[in-house]
């Protein structure tokens, strides 16, 4: 056949597949899921703590759809709510964020701050974001209210984990935290929460927005028993399986959403390791608000005793 007409036709069904990979990538980004985890992490005889995990919400106020489906996770009736950051993805999103929560809010919960809490988002490449991490931080945008969305938590009992210890009484269980600012923007204090973990504890939470490995060393060295962490977006482009190719920060693909150890080669009850949970989060960029073999998600994590 003449190179004039196969081209043409190839050409074709290119753009095909191109338009079925696109429809796809935005029908996935819209896939809202709830994924159940159970962590064997509880002392000897306490009673199974509930933990929902929320991160990376990236709410704009026309999201109908993802706000439904958030508002409807109140029903889970959980003991406990981490909000490991970025749910602002627009100026005006704060009040839309609080309501879709709702209930959630009479729940014990802690939080912190993602960089997309803090500043306005802009168009950026997409396919920037499967490139090596540049350090460049795109800080001389607008900020978002964010003092408005900490004080909506506070103000409902949310404590705010920004650079600093907590300690929490969820039924039965003393939950004791440590909380940094976003380790994306190198806002994060670890001095100021540094040292051995509460030993006085039933259990020790290490909470942050991004999973940076400095972060991640201090919270397993410090004796926390498991870090909670979102920004990865899961890989957000994935390969088939959902194989991650990045994850925004220096935390390893393999390790991109789940439950994992960290260090990864460690095992329970190994000093200086911990149980590590990220989340891939609800959202994605409102300019380009794809995924692909990474369905955005919410966790419920069932605390049970270790065995």
């Amino acid at each position: 056949m003449p190179l004039t007409r196969v081209l043409p036709r190839l050409l074709g069904a290119g753009a095909l597949a191109g338009a079925g990979l696109t429809a796809y990538a935005l029908g996935e980004a819209r896939r809202y899921t709830l994924r159940h985890v159970e962590v064997p992490i509880l002392p000897a005889g306490q009673r199974p703590l509930r933990v929902l995990h929320l991160s990376d919400l990236h709410v704009t106020p026309g999201q109908t759809r993802k706000l439904e489906w958030l508002a409807g996770l109140s029903v889970l009736r959980p003991d406990l709510v981490v909000d490991t950051g970025d749910n602002l993805a627009h100026r005006e999103a704060v009040p839309a964020v609080r309501e879709a929560l709702g209930p959630l809010l009479d729940v014990p919960g802690v939080f912190v701050m993602g960089s997309n809490d803090y500043f306005e988002p802009s168009f950026r490449n997409p396919f920037r974001y499967l490139l090596p991490d540049s350090g460049k931080r795109h800080t001389d945008v607008p900020q978002l209210p964010w003092r408005e969305l900490r004080d909506g938590f506070t103000e409902r009992g949310w404590v705010d984990l920004t650079n600093t210890r907590a300690r929490l009484q969820v039924g039965e269980t003393t939950i004791a935290f440590a909380g940094v600012d976003d380790p994306h923007l190198r806002y994060d204090r670890l001095e100021d929460v540094a040292g051995p973990a509460d030993p006085t504890a039933d259990l020790r939470l290490g909470v942050a927005h991004a999973p940076y490995l400095r972060v991640l060393d201090q919270y397993a060295a410090d004796g926390y028993d498991a870090v909670l962490a979102g920004h990865t977006h899961g890989g957000q482009v994935c390969l088939p399986g959902g194989r991650a190719l990045t994850t925004n920060c220096d935390l390893d693909p393999a390790r991109a959403s789940g439950l994992h150890r960290h260090p990864a080669d460690s095992r329970p009850g190994d000093p200086g390791s911990a149980w590590l949970h990220v989340s891939a989060g609800l959202g994605t960029s409102p300019y380009a608000r794809i995924r692909v073999a990474c369905r955005p998600e919410a966790t419920l994590l069932t605390f049970v005793p270790a065995s």
